[in-house]
């Protein structure tokens, strides 16, 4: 995620630092020291930045507290930790270092089905850590596939038997 001397990124309030930043301090020598320095150095800059610039920012106040009003505790609770062994075995076996047009397919559909299963529960339960997990779980993996999938090429640690050959990189917007 390419960011500024402050960590910022080109989304407004958002900031990153640490192994999912690019700072451009240490080009490509990035070695385990230095992205821990830079890690630290970074993530001190991000707190000063944010802490100033939080003071020009208005929040809602009249955000209503949330209604459990309709919602249950889950009676099946196997359901949540199955779809989390589900999401860690589609990523793993489609969505790993090879990769394929099939395979990410299969991993797109099956992902839009536990995506269903989980607002399904979402909508009906009460929440807890457990469930919202499995949530943004759900919502990382579909970003992933839908990244690998408008990638044509082999870059870096990942390869894709359909498109073997690096080519330049291209940046698009995946949202």
């Amino acid at each position: 995620i390419k960011v500024d001397e402050y960590g910022q990124t080109n989304i407004n309030n958002l900031y990153a630092c640490g192994e999912c930043s690019s700072t451009g301090l240490h080009g490509a020598n990035r070695l385990a020291s230095n992205s821990l320095l830079e890690g630290l150095v970074f993530s001190h800059r991000v707190f000063l930045h944010a802490k100033e610039k939080i003071k020009n920012i208005n929040f809602n106040k009249n955000i209503p507290d949330w209604n459990e009003q309709g919602t249950n505790e889950p009676k099946e609770w196997v359901l949540i930790t199955q779809n989390i062994k589900e999401l860690q075995q589609i990523m793993s076996y489609y969505v790993g270092i090879v990769r394929s047009n099939e395979r990410l397919d299969r991993a797109m559909e099956r992902l839009g089905l536990i995506h269903k299963e989980v607002e399904n529960l979402y909508n009906k339960s009460k929440l807890s850590v457990r469930l919202l997990e499995l949530r943004n779980l759900t919502v990382v993996a579909y970003t992933i596939v839908k990244s690998a999938k408008m990638r044509h090429e082999s870059r870096g640690l990942h390869f894709t038997t359909d498109y073997p050959n690096k080519t330049e990189a291209i940046v698009q917007n995946i949202f």
